[in-house]
C-alpha cells in the first residue's frame, strides 16, 4: 500500500484489513477517533509507536506528554504542522 491508496482508504468505512498497527492507529486519527488511534499507539511497544503516540497528544494539544513521547521516541519535538508530520508518519510506516 502506498500513500494514495491508504488515502483512498479513508473514504472507507472501516480499515483495510492489510494494514497494521502502526498504519491502523494513524487511519482512525485521519478519521477523526483520536480515542481509537491513541488506544492503538498506547499498545505499540516501540520507537514507531512512541512517535505515533507524541504525534497523536501534539494533536491534542498536550505538549508536555509530547515532549515525553518524542523522547522516548528518539526524536525531537516536531515543529512541522499536525498535517506533514501526519504525512511523514504515515509515508514511514507504509
Amino acid at each position: 500500500m502506498n500513500l494514495t491508496e491508504f488515502e483512498q482508504s479513508l473514504n472507507q468505512a472501516s480499515p483495510p484489513l492489510e494494514i497494521g498497527e502502526p498504519v491502523l492507529a494513524l487511519w482512525w486519527d485521519a478519521k477523526g477517533d483520536w480515542e481509537q488511534a491513541h488506544r492503538i499507539a498506547q499498545d505499540i511497544n516501540n520507537a514507531t509507536g512512541a512517535w505515533i503516540h507524541a504525534y497523536l497528544h501534539r494533536k491534542e494539544g498536550d505538549l508536555g506528554n509530547a515532549g515525553y513521547w518524542y523522547r522516548r521516541a528518539g526524536r525531537p519535538v516536531c515543529q512541522n504542522s499536525l498535517e506533514e508530520e501526519w504525512r511523514i508518519l504515515v509515508e514511514s510506516v507504509l
